[in-house]
């Protein structure tokens, strides 16, 4: 991948907590794509997404984003940088509606591609919602309130974490058929997530994780076809 095509370059990253290091000299890049980002329990997914928003602070690497370094970056700077980020566990306000949540953004969202209506339009079910609260929602309506919060920066990038935990198989299908719409749309994801069928149907791009770096990259066939790399990588029992 060109430096011209390159949108985030992670390279050397450090990052941990109090003494404890959890990302260890982890590098990969990324252009105007889906990108998913694998591995067992433990292995630094979570925390690479919040050392990429700011909310943890590297050790050592460099962090770029549209040819600037954000590494080190208060995450309201992250944000208006032009990233997006989708939690995992949603972190919505419980006793805030849909139309609450997404009307905090919408002044920031006029004139461009996506506004609340834009919102509606993609999950119907949350314009059927909008005057239920936050802790009212299913996991699947939560999941859709998330994404669509994020999706009112207007970045050209969203990172997920997690995005399909807890969710019912037709949520996830959803889900899925939304990343493809987005990258169709010219808007890159990285998304970490458990859910082998979610990560190799989102994307042809696996970077697996193990022990706070990238282990290897490989592509969606290869890790669907093979539960010898399922097994070694994933702990899946084959």
């Amino acid at each position: 991948m060109s430096a011209a095509e390159t949108l985030l370059s992670v390279e050397d990253l450090e990052a941990g907590y109090g003494t404890s290091r959890v990302l260890e000299g982890l590098t990969f890049s990324m252009g105007t794509e889906a990108v998913c980002i694998v591995g067992r329990n433990g292995m630094g997914k979570s925390t690479l997404c919040k050392t990429i928003m700011g909310l943890v602070t590297p050790t050592a690497g460099t962090i770029t984003f549209s040819g600037r370094r954000i590494d080190g970056l208060a995450p309201e700077k992250v944000a208006r940088s032009g990233i997006a980020y989708v939690p995992q566990g949603r972190r919505l306000f419980p006793s805030l509606t849909v139309e609450e949540h997404l009307a905090m953004l919408a002044p920031e969202s006029k004139g461009k591609r996506w506004t609340p209506a834009a919102v509606y339009e993609l999950f119907p079910r949350l314009a059927e919602r909008r005057s239920n609260g936050g802790a009212e929602l299913s996991g699947g309506e939560q999941q859709m309130l998330a994404v669509g919060r994020a999706l009112l920066l207007n970045t050209p990038l969203i990172v997920m974490d997690e995005p399909s935990e807890g969710l019912a198989p037709s949520i996830v299908d959803d889900l899925i058929d939304v990343v493809h719409r987005l990258v169709s749309e010219g808007v890159a994801l990285l998304v970490v997530e458990q859910n082998l069928r979610a990560a190799t149907a989102m994307s042809p791009r696996q970077l697996v994780m193990t022990s706070g770096r990238i282990e290897v990259e490989l592509t969606a066939s290869e890790l669907l076809e093979s539960t010898e790399l399922q097994s070694t990588y994933l702990g899946v029992d084959a």
